[in-house]
């Protein structure tokens, strides 16, 4: 059996190394993790608000505790923004396979092609996962404190926001800006797939700010 031709792991095929490790390496990791920047800094954000303490006391009535919405929210927002990244990643790049995250520059219709995707996917689920470490780390940072709305419909709201933000930043950037590679590579209506990505990145987040914005529980959250 030829390695070099039936063996697609990196380190046991010269024809994947080469293609991979090549003069465009480091340009493609430093463009990959400059696009993934954005939402690392989306994160970074939320996490303050998520671990700020907020005043107490309800302006309507100081006699009681008011149960804010914002850290469980936007502990909610990060973890979206992981699992949907981990959609995109297990739908898109794994089971339908429509794309990898440099398809557009190195098509993957062989197994070099195949391979090297199949790596940069890997670096793009790592950054995924990050987000979700620190969404479960900032949860867990919630327990210990008194004041905070526990509504479901905050989790489910951050969770369908998180995956819009996701969405509309993986999309303008990877599709559009950098075009690293396409929703569906083997349609002859590519820009249509890419522009209803981002379409789809609106709409949850529309459906998490219908969630998020429901007053109708929170005036009633109240402890002694």
């Amino acid at each position: 059996m030829d390695s070099t031709t039936t063996l697609s792991c990196i380190n046991c095929n010269k024809a994947v190394q080469d293609a991979l490790y090549n003069t465009e390496f480091l340009p493609n990791l430093f463009k990959i993790i400059s696009g993934f920047l954005i939402l690392g800094i989306i994160v970074m954000v939320f996490s303050y608000f998520s671990f700020k303490h907020y005043k107490k006391r309800s302006s309507l009535n100081p006699d009681k505790l008011f149960l804010n919405p914002v850290p469980l929210t936007t502990t909610s927002i990060i973890l979206g923004i992981g699992i949907g990244g981990f959609i995109d990643g297990i739908f898109l790049h794994q089971i339908l396979q429509w794309h990898g995250m440099v398809s557009n520059k190195l098509p993957i219709d062989t197994i070099v092609g195949k391979s090297v995707n199949m790596f940069w996917d890997g670096i793009f689920h790592v950054v995924t996962l990050l987000a979700v470490v620190v969404g479960i780390a900032s949860l867990v940072r919630l327990l210990k404190r008194k004041n905070i709305n526990p509504s479901p419909k905050l989790v489910w709201g951050g969770l369908f926001a998180g995956w819009g933000i996701f969405n509309l930043v993986e999309g303008l950037i990877h599709h559009h800006l950098l075009k690293f590679h396409n929703v569906n590579e083997f349609s002859m209506q590519q820009d249509l797939w890419n522009y209803g990505f981002l379409a789809s990145g609106v709409l949850c987040i529309t459906i998490g700010f219908v969630f998020i914005y429901n007053r109708s529980y929170y005036t009633t959250r109240l402890e002694e």
